[in-house]
């Protein structure tokens, strides 16, 4: 069974909440996976090397990713996940650039093989959101099979 790590930050909840359904997600087709709020990983405990797929979420905020986003960046640059398959999500109010500067460092610098594009949502509880969330997550697991 494939083995996946989803890891978050959040200011509101809604990253939080989609980090959720895109677990969902992925545990519906199969994937065996940890949830982790970023403030209670620690890689000594939890190592991402181990994974075979690794999922990072941040709201935007002012127009960037969070300061926790940002640290657990620098941290993951000093190991290999080249080849491991990756997703990037985060809820943002007006512009969303988290997501996709995740999904650039993790593509680029961590040479990770990404799904097709981020996540961005406003909210899961509004229109088609928790199942879009839940959508990404099957992509994920659907990757993990390739």
């Amino acid at each position: 069974m494939a083995k996946a790590l989803v890891l978050f930050t959040t200011r509101t909840g809604e990253t939080r909440s989609m980090a959720q359904k895109i677990a969902e997600g992925m545990r519906s087709s199969g994937a065996e996976v940890t949830l982790l709020n970023i403030s209670d990983f620690n890689m000594e405990k939890t190592d991402p090397q181990s994974y075979d797929a690794i999922v990072l979420g941040a709201p935007t905020y002012h127009g960037e990713m969070t300061q926790p986003m940002k640290d657990l960046l620098f941290s993951l640059a000093n190991i290999n996940l080249e080849g491991k398959t990756g997703g990037a999500f985060g809820a943002y109010g007006w512009s969303g650039e988290a997501p996709n500067r995740i999904y650039g460092t993790m593509k680029h610098v961590f040479k990770m093989d990404m799904v097709s594009e981020p996540l961005q949502l406003k909210t899961v509880s509004a229109g088609m959101g928790a199942r879009t969330a839940q959508n990404y997550g099957i992509k994920i697991a659907m990757k993990l099979r390739q």
